[in-house]
């Protein structure tokens, strides 16, 4: 045989590929080609495949006077990353007839180490996702990626420490032949980290907890405005704490995106995350790109909580990025590759003081208007919670701590099971904040009386239509806080006083 054939995949933005390595061996003066659009990473897999195979007892590629060409199929598709050493090798031996192996319905993705170890590789998630759905019944990939496969039913995930491993399992006519065991499934428990701010552990600040309660249940924006050092950033890291634990679709849907990021630390991320960029990262972190579009920190926040600290000192043209997920729960990326749609349905919590620089410098109005314009009148506009962090008492300090969170945890899984059963059937909406005009008319009613009250403030308020539906949103959120069927007068001047007391620009 001088022609073999096997199959890989590899993740393309948030999505997946299965790709066939065909490999063809002739005869003439040595060369090693790859072809099908081939990255830098795929095309220095021909060294390190070939050292791999030669450390791991095979003739090397390179000592045999044959032309070696590996074609990467679908051609017009890009290939990136190291991911194709592992089948490129496996196709090589099975056209030389080194190895003798059936590759049906079996896939393979792995980094090759010069001495043929195995190293692990991004995206094993989705790519097993899409194995299974390609109908693909085993799937072969580095020990350290082998638990993340593993969380995909139905089909069988092996993980190798070395190249001879999965020779050895495949190749039965071999003297040290030997089966590698399937993964067990891998089934993590929710668990939070003891590392984790209690809203107990921060004293008073009642109506800064009382806004993040509101924001937990109903998955609402908020900010937190108030002089430095009166707990912002701890109300905030605390908000993570009281967070129900991630549904499994959840799970497998932020753990996907993490892994093709290159950011999982964990088989499976179980809490929704917390990602807080700084003030100085770049548009390009925070919203996604590059040549080939990747996720940024809006998408890597999704499910989870996005914190903004010193919010007017990022960049203006970073802010105002924010008004599509903030409005459409996604992000789309477009360059001159190609565009891309991420998802990024998280919840933003954003710190500011009151001035540039805080309470203790002396700035003129005109840097104070130029900093107050930094957030923009559609972000403002879009953001349900302003919420005022003001100094208090040093008597206050030495309360005795308490555990507050586990109390407030129960409260929004509460909150959360009546949105659940009020959405029931509607794919697009979990909780309140991401109802439409076409979910408020038809499931959240308002008694007439309540409808006036609310015109009445609207037009006090000059609320523009956006805001409007943001106030009965999160009145309803207070109310099923309040265990009540039907919105009430006190939820919705509730609401009301949390509009922001900035100036829209």
């Amino acid at each position: 045989m001088s022609f073999a054939k096997v199959h890989s995949a590899q993740a393309l933005l948030l999505s997946a590929h299965v790709i066939d390595i065909e490999v063809d061996v002739a005869r003439g003066l040595h060369a090693f080609s790859i072809v099908g659009l081939p990255g830098k990473a795929v095309e220095e897999s021909r060294d390190r495949v070939s050292a791999a195979i030669k450390n791991s007892g095979f003739t090397a590629p390179k000592s045999t006077n044959k032309k070696i060409t590996v074609s990467l199929a679908p051609a017009d598709v890009k290939k990136e990353g190291p991911a194709f050493d592992l089948p490129i090798a496996l196709a090589y031996l099975r056209a030389v007839e080194d190895i003798h192996f059936n590759p049906s319905r079996k896939l393979f993705l792995g980094e090759l180490s010069l001495d043929g170890r195995l190293r692990p590789v991004r995206g094993v998630l989705p790519l097993a996702m899409e194995a299974r759905r390609a109908g693909y019944a085993e799937i072969f990939v580095p020990k350290e990626n082998a638990a993340e496969g593993a969380l995909i039913d139905d089909i069988s995930v092996f993980g190798a420490s070395t190249l001879t491993e999965i020779i050895d399992h495949l190749d039965e006519s071999r003297e040290t032949h030997a089966l590698l065991e399937p993964a067990p499934k891998t089934c993590p428990i929710p668990e939070r980290p003891q590392s984790h701010v209690d809203f107990g552990d921060i004293r008073g600040q009642e109506q800064a907890k009382r806004g993040l309660l509101i924001a937990a249940a109903g998955r609402h924006n908020i900010v937190l405005y108030g002089p430095p050092g009166t707990g912002k950033t701890m109300l905030a890291r605390a908000l993570a704490g009281v967070l129900p634990p991630l549904s499994f679709p959840e799970s497998i849907e932020v753990t996907a995106i993490h892994s093709v990021a290159g950011t999982l630390s964990e088989d499976l991320i179980t809490l929704p995350p917390f990602r807080s960029p700084h003030h100085t990262a770049s548009y390009v972190s925070l919203v996604g790109g590059g040549v080939i579009p990747r996720p940024g920190e809006i998408t890597l926040a999704h499910r989870g909580v996005l914190f903004l600290d010193e919010f007017p000192e990022f960049e203006r043209r970073t802010i105002d990025a924010l008004r599509q997920p903030l409005e459409e729960r996604a992000i789309t990326v477009t360059r001159a590759q190609g565009s891309a749609t991420f998802p990024a349905n998280f919840i933003l919590v954003a710190a500011m003081n009151p001035q540039p620089g805080g309470e203790a410098e002396t700035i003129s109005p005109l840097e104070q208007a130029r900093y107050e314009r930094k957030v923009s009148g559609p972000i403002i506009d879009r953001i349900d919670m302003w919420i005022e962090v003001g100094k208090i008492e040093h008597a206050t300090l030495s309360a005795e701590p308490t555990k507050e969170s586990a109390l407030l945890e129960v409260k929004v899984e509460r909150a959360r099971a009546r949105q659940q059963e009020r959405f029931s059937g509607i794919t697009h909406v979990s909780t309140n904040s991401d109802m439409g005009v076409r979910e408020l008319d038809a499931l959240i009613p308002i008694p007439s009386n309540i409808r006036q009250l609310l015109n009445d403030a609207a037009a006090k308020l000059s609320l523009s239509p956006r805001a409007y539906h943001r106030v009965i949103k999160l009145a309803r959120t207070i109310a099923d806080l309040d265990d009540s069927k039907d919105i009430a007068e006190a939820h919705v001047l509730e609401a009301l006083q949390y509009r922001p007391r900035l100036k829209a620009s």
